[in-house]
């Protein structure tokens, strides 16, 4: 899986000295691009829109140059067939069938790119589709070996009987943990996902919608969270230092990061379906992007929640911008220049 290794220990070094120790040993430099137009996890359609808004505005040749020496496959858009869930229906899971499905090939396709030897970014399609991202990861490696940077202004750990809408783009982090694994009931068409991952393995950056029910399990498990009065507080630079050292204090993981394009302020980003004020300025969203980058543990990416039928022409073009660029962060770029 392509990342850069690094074993030092983030407390030990301070944030510049930690990035001047990356970079001494490389493995393979793939990347894999992997479209999921996929909307019918959302309360509103047109995220099935955004991987194509993205390769029109030009990403992969974007990517490639970049670097000469980054190698960049586009493996098209996930496919799926619909398979029936047998035995009762669950209530209040809109599209679960389509979840699911979408979510299994998706799974299916992250194990291909992975075994290619590159890193896959899964370009959404709204967030559910983390569930197949992040189940297609922790195939090939123990379920302690990863671990995931959520950056949203949402932390979506509802559950079928706690949300206020059916719709499973809030849901995904609590069908990926054992924690919760009790909060749902038994759903044959999901259960190859299996939820093993730890809480304890996940923190969220950029906080700042969240529901009762969400309050209420961040608290019982002590989950690792920075809201936007961190970040206010403490600063982008020390906030992204502190998640990764609470997730992967001694580098050895390998990290996702799946990235809600909401967690940018709608000044930035405005044609997404959750909105909220008071977000990331892009130069943070950046900037958390490219530190993932030089911790040299990034093996993942999610960019989710683009909807470019949303907004008029200017919200859309500066939303898809926007997210290029913290996709081009991911792949090393460096906004001072690249070689």
């Amino acid at each position: 899986m392509w990342a850069l290794k690094t074993s030092q220990n983030f407390s030990k070094l301070s944030s510049s000295a930690f990035l001047r120790s990356l970079h001494s040993e490389t493995t393979a430099k793939g990347i894999g691009i992997i479209g999921v137009p996929f909307d019918k996890g959302a309360g509103k359609v047109g995220t099935n829109e955004g991987p194509n808004a993205l390769r029109d505005a030009g990403l992969i040749d974007e990517i490639r140059d970049i670097s000469v020496n980054i190698d960049v496959k586009d493996y098209g858009d996930v496919h799926y067939e619909l398979t029936k869930s047998s035995g009762r229906r669950i209530n209040n899971l809109r599209n679960l069938e389509h979840v699911a499905a979408c979510n299994k090939a998706l799974a299916e396709k992250i194990e291909e790119i992975t075994n290619d030897n590159r890193m896959p970014i899964a370009l959404g399609g709204d967030h559910s589709i983390a569930v197949g991202s992040i189940t297609g990861l922790r195939r090939k490696m123990k379920s302690d070996d990863l671990c995931v940077l959520w950056v949203d202004a949402h932390i979506d750990l509802n559950t079928s009987s706690s949300s206020l809408t059916g719709n499973m783009h809030g849901m995904p982090v609590s069908l990926l943990v054992k924690e919760l694994r009790k909060e749902w009931p038994t759903i044959p068409i999901l259960e190859w996902c299996q939820a093993q991952m730890s809480l304890k393995n996940f923190c969220w950056i950029g906080l700042r919608s969240t529901d009762y029910y969400e309050k209420l399990m961040m608290e019982k498990y002590g989950i690792n969270y920075f809201d936007m009065r961190d970040i206010e507080r403490m600063g982008i630079e020390k906030v992204v230092q502190r998640a990764l050292e609470k997730i992967n204090l001694d580098g050895k993981k390998k990290l996702h990061v799946s990235f809600d394009i909401d967690a940018l302020d709608p000044l930035y980003a405005n044609s997404t379906g959750t909105p909220v004020m008071g977000g990331l300025t892009l130069r943070e969203g950046v900037f958390l992007m490219e530190q993932a980058y030089n911790t040299g543990t990034l093996s993942s990416l999610d960019l989710v929640e683009v909807n470019p039928l949303l907004g008029n022409e200017r919200d859309v073009e500066n939303t898809v911008n926007a997210a290029k660029l913290i996709i081009q962060a991911a792949c090393g770029s460096n906004r001072t220049g690249n070689l």
